[in-house]
């Protein structure tokens, strides 16, 4: 195990930074919190790709990307308070919940961010202000506005569009009431402890809990994920297990599997067709709406992560994954 201090290079109204603060306090890594200025610029510097957070190593390394950020962390602290399930079959079933997280639940937060006027008046602030909170009074407007524009412009891009918003908002509310349920019978998605997959769907739903619009529906529809986050969001006194990999999933992983299998992996599936086919936009069916976006090199390389990742499961893994994977509708995707 690695010794010495790390240092996260985010800010607070970004997912993925949250998501990587949460899991680091939850495995009780020592580490500076850096969220003054722009991360991006960190990440340039030391000729990253401008994705954050980035986290510097007690080496002195940089990496940054979250779920990359989180297996490294796994290799360097290997054991104790790991976020990967012990049976390779939760821990599939964990990276797949996190993949969703991170790669679909992102379209919701983009969406509510930047879609409805208050939200968007929210974040100009949020986003600025975590920044440089005492900035000069017309420096921050035009860093306000710059931001707002650069973002907006970005909606189509990510598939945040009018004609999506049906999938997009029924989807959030699935996934509340979903997780609502879930959260009060098992404190965490595969046991008294939390996952990978917990910390990919916590870090979009943080935001969610924040920004006016989305925030406002959490607490009126599902009160007890918003307390979930709480409690997710420094869970270092937290001591728990793993439930029986032999028994059935719970009914609320099921139906987030079922929910993925209605949402993402179709939208992974026509993502990486176009990618293959060379189209500028992918259309397909999602809870009995259209859905069409530009297709994402990025995502395209998660779908093949995950295709490999179950490809590699032991054979007894596999076989007793088949069944529950049949059922949700995931199967004939991976």
């Amino acid at each position: 195990m690695s010794g010495g201090v790390y240092t996260l290079h985010g800010f607070d109204p970004s997912p993925y930074s949250v998501k990587m603060r949460a899991l680091m306090r939850y495995r009780r890594l020592p580490f500076i919190w850096d969220a003054v200025g722009s991360p991006r610029d960190v990440a340039v510097a030391a000729g990253l790709p401008p994705v954050i957070p980035v986290l510097r190593f007690p080496d002195g390394r940089l990496m940054n990307d979250s779920t990359p950020l989180a297996y490294a962390l796994e290799r360097e602290h290997p054991g104790a308070r790991s976020v990967v399930p012990d049976d390779p079959g939760l821990a599939f079933v964990s990276d797949l919940l996190e993949d969703f997280g991170d790669e679909w639940l992102t379209k919701i937060m983009f969406h509510y961010r930047w879609y409805y006027a208050a939200d968007r008046a929210f974040a100009q602030t949020w986003v600025v202000s975590s920044r440089d909170p005492v900035m000069a009074e017309d420096e921050r407007r035009a860093a306000m506005t710059a931001f707002n524009d650069r973002q907006v412009g970005r909606m189509a891009l990510v598939g945040c569009t009018e004609q999506n918003r049906p999938v997009i908002e029924e989807s959030y509310r699935f996934v509340l009431e979903t997780l609502d349920s879930h959260v009060r019978t098992l404190p965490f998605l595969l046991g008294s402890r939390p996952s990978l997959g917990d910390f990919g769907i916590y870090g979009q739903l943080q935001i969610l809990s924040v920004d006016p619009t989305p925030a406002a529906e959490m607490r009126d529809r599902a009160a007890d994920v918003f307390c979930w986050l709480m409690r997710l969001d420094d869970a270092s006194g937290i001591e728990g297990a793993w439930i029986d990999a032999d028994a059935p999933l719970p009914h609320g992983v099921t139906s987030l599997l079922r929910h993925a299998a209605a949402t993402y992996l179709p939208f992974l599936a026509a993502n990486a067709q176009a990618l293959q086919e060379g189209r500028e936009s992918l259309e397909v069916e999602l809870l009995g709406h259209p859905y069409a976006q530009a297709p994402f090199r990025y995502q395209g390389k998660c779908y093949d992560a995950i295709c490999k990742k179950f490809a590699a499961l032991p054979e007894a893994a596999r076989r007793r994954l088949e069944p529950v994977l049949e059922e949700t509708g995931c199967r004939p995707y991976l």
